[in-house]
């Protein structure tokens, strides 16, 4: 069931144009992030939703009501819709009790019980009620602003990067407690944020946008292994593309012969790994010249960098390998170094031989993808 539809939905500013016909479709209680660069219209996209903007032509629609038609639309407060700011907006002269209640009006029957009731829900212990913003963390008051926004029981929950002004830790540990209430309150949630990992750990559905332009939108997995071109690949986290000839669902390039997602495509392509896929192994240093097997691949570690758990090496291909093999139409051996992620304990020193193997399927781009 379709909770949210925006249908070709327009917004000018002056000349520019801001929003180019977008079109988007939301399931009702499940969650979607909305990722893309500065300047892209994430942003204005949201507001429109929220009624904040109205569109220059286009339709958004809730539940079956139609929120807006053109410039013709129903005001903000009459929308059913939470809102959180990226700052959480809370007022700073009011208790936190007070900040949970704004929006229910003193007349309230159990009021009291209900701002109780929304502290729970946000796992905020009701000892806050009489702090004042100030007097609590960064975490504690966006649950607060969270509190405030669910106290209206809304039908959909707007989320403006709410997590980027807490630290790693806390914003990691926020954003799950977040989506795990949304969830258990069915509330149908969008999120706009710039962070590619956020995204993809917060959302059932990611849209990508680009120059006002809604580029791809799917669930996360499909989004990252499958991307529609090269830009929105290196957006959602580090890629790796290689020129190719593919057929019959394998692809000739420099790291050898390799299985691609597309049993279709024939001739000159361009292919797609993720560092997480090329997987290395340390071997003598006259390894490679002395190999008898056509498909085996190896590269010199050229450099380091040090991430904790997970590693990144620079690996650059060494000629007499794999591409020996290839035929006499397989593109030139890798000119840059390959990024390859590596555990931490297993790190190869700079100037070792690996031997690179790699796992799972290539993606091949559609023709024409830039």
């Amino acid at each position: 069931m379709t909770s949210l539809e925006l249908h070709a939905v327009r917004k000018y500013y002056g000349s520019l144009e801001v929003l180019a016909g977008i079109d988007l479709k939301v399931a009702a209680g499940s969650r979607t992030a909305i990722v893309g660069p500065s300047g892209s219209g994430k942003t204005t996209l949201l507001r429109i939703i929220a009624g904040f903007e109205v569109p220059d032509s286009g339709r958004v629609s809730l539940g079956g009501q139609l929120l807006a038609d053109g410039l013709n639309a129903i005001p903000a407060h009459k929308r059913g819709i939470g809102f959180v700011p990226q700052d959480g907006a809370l007022f700073p002269h009011l208790t936190v009790a007070d900040n949970v209640g704004f929006g229910l009006p003193r007349s309230t029957p159990g009021r009291a019980e209900r701002i109780a009731e929304l502290m729970d829900m946000v796992a905020l212990d009701t000892a806050m009620l009489k702090r004042r913003p100030h007097e609590i963390s960064g975490g504690q008051q966006q649950r607060v602003a969270l509190a405030r926004a669910l106290a209206q029981s809304p039908r959909l929950m707007l989320l403006d990067e709410p997590f980027s002004a807490l630290d790693t830790g806390l914003r990691a540990s926020t954003r799950k407690a977040v989506a795990q209430l949304l969830s258990a309150a069915g509330i149908t949630t969008i999120l706009v944020t710039h962070d590619q990992a956020e995204a993809l750990s917060f959302a059932d559905q990611v849209a990508v946008m680009r120059a006002g332009q809604l580029v791809q939108a799917g669930h996360p997995a499909e989004l990252y292994l499958r991307p529609r071109d090269i830009q929105t690949a290196s957006f959602l986290g580090e890629s790796i593309v290689l020129a190719a000839q593919v057929n019959g669902g394998w692809a000739d390039c420099a790291l050898g012969r390799l299985p691609v997602n597309d049993g279709q495509r024939s001739g000159a392509a361009q292919i797609m790994l993720r560092p997480e896929q090329l997987l290395v192994t340390e071997v003598p240093v006259d390894t490679a010249a002395s190999s008898a097997d056509p498909a085996a691949c190896f590269g010199a570690v050229t450099d380091t960098d040090f991430g904790g758990s997970v590693c990144v090496l620079s690996v650059r291909l060494l000629r007499g390998n794999s591409a020996a093999a290839l035929s006499s139409h397989a593109p030139d051996l890798q000119a840059e170094p390959l990024l390859v992620r590596s555990p931490a304990l297993q790190v190869p020193p700079v100037g070792a031989t690996v031997r690179i193997t790699v796992a799972g399927q290539a993606h091949v781009f559609p023709a024409g993808a830039l």
